[in-house]
């Protein structure tokens, strides 16, 4: 599937050069620079899209997410523009047939090509291409935003009750996820985030997943630890692995066993597919990401389990709602999804590939609450559309 994907987007990227160049070319500068030589308005239009490809040459993933941005935006404008002239052209076309004799028809008919033609940019008299100039400022304050928004971390509060005995009135749980060391911040800016968490008193945190990545250093990764190892809770911090915790391409400096023992050493609960009794007073299950072959069933997890205790099951990925609703799990925790990252990914993977069984928020199966976090950073795309980074602060409240 992923190549497949892989093939899509550079099939888009290349449609998405040729388009733009074909709409810069409609800029007043680039044609009065060519002249009447049309290779010349090519060559001069190419000339922008340079710069995405010295980006690219940095970051080739965000250079395509950039141009396909400019391109669809474009594309939209063009067709609203479109859409614009046509209702216009038979408004005036009716009133004219009503008012006008034939010459005079003709001769505005004649005056209206000679507008539209210029709106289009496409005879050399100077003026504004004010669609064009409209797509660059929308988007790239579209994207300015989205960047915000992956850089940027808000606090996402959720209150549950529940009719179970937590052994207490309310229990804070603080849930992280994604945050990829090294992509949004380093090790030194995770530690700051930790500050902020730790300022909401959680009486338990949890990590759901790709604390790391391929691109993490391992200095990276000892100083995001050794700030869990000095946070403060009441009940501890516990972790579930996610797909890129375990490295991809074996190109970091350091294992995904390093990590684990580094978690451990700073008092960090590592659960791969294990459940603990917390206090006494309510269970959490960690289980292995779906990537290992060799996970357990969620039914698994809670066989033997006093049920009269709630339940956290820690998912990386929203996968399997089905089987952890039927595990008698009360709530289940995830991340993976990055909220779906850009507008429309979040749909596509939900509702036409069913890559999850959802992409962001709380859902309620039966007596199991799902909470999917957008996660607290990013991986190789920089931006965020219709989603945010976040860190998730959920009150459980016992009736």
């Amino acid at each position: 599937m992923w190549i497949a994907i892989l093939f899509i987007v550079l099939a888009l990227a290349v449609a998405s050069v040729i388009y733009l160049m074909s709409r810069i070319k409609k800029f007043y500068i680039v044609r009065r620079l060519a002249g009447d030589s049309r290779a010349k308005r090519w060559i001069l239009s190419f000339i922008p899209i340079l710069g995405f490809v010295i980006y690219g040459i940095f970051d080739v993933v965000n250079a395509i997410i950039v141009m396909l941005h400019y391109a669809v935006f474009w594309l939209v404008f063009d067709i609203a523009a479109a859409v614009v002239r046509r209702v216009r052209g038979e408004k005036k076309s009716n009133i004219q047939s009503e008012t006008a004799s034939e010459d005079e028809t003709q001769q505005t008919d004649g005056k209206k090509i000679d507008k539209l033609q210029q709106a289009d940019g496409e005879n050399d008299a100077p003026h504004i291409y004010r669609l064009g100039i409209a797509v660059i400022i929308t988007t790239t304050v579209y994207l300015i935003i989205g960047f915000f928004l992956a850089y940027h971390v808000y606090e996402t509060d959720y209150t549950l009750h529940t009719e179970k005995n937590l052994g207490i009135e309310k229990l804070r749980v603080v849930q992280i996820a994604d945050s990829h060391i090294g992509t949004t911040f380093d090790g030194d800016g995770f530690a700051e985030h930790m500050k902020t968490i730790e300022k909401t008193s959680p009486d338990v945190m949890v990590i759901t997943g790709d604390f790391v990545d391929d691109s993490t250093t391992r200095e990276d990764m000892i100083r995001s630890c050794e700030a869990l190892g000095q946070m403060k809770t009441t009940y501890g911090i516990y972790y579930s692995c996610g797909n890129h915790d375990k490295g991809y391409y074996q190109s970091r400096d350091f294992s995904y066993d390093e990590l684990i023992a580094e978690l451990k050493k700073n008092g960090v609960t590592v659960l791969e597919d294990e459940t603990v009794l917390v206090d006494d007073k309510f269970y959490i299950a960690g289980r292995k990401d779906r990537s290992f072959e060799d996970r357990m069933a969620a039914s698994e997890m809670t066989e033997g389990l006093d049920r009269n205790k709630y339940i956290i099951m820690l998912d990386h990925q929203p996968n399997d709602y089905e089987a952890e609703a039927k595990s008698g799990a009360d709530l289940v925790l995830s991340g993976h999804t990055h909220g779906g990252q850009l507008i429309p990914l979040g749909f596509i993977g939900e509702y036409l590939f069913r890559s999850n069984d959802r992409t962001y928020g709380k859902e309620v199966r039966g007596n199991t609450t799902f909470i999917v976090t957008s996660g607290i950073s990013d991986w190789a795309i920089k931006f965020k559309t219709g989603t945010k980074s976040e860190f998730v602060v959920i009150d459980i409240i016992s009736e």
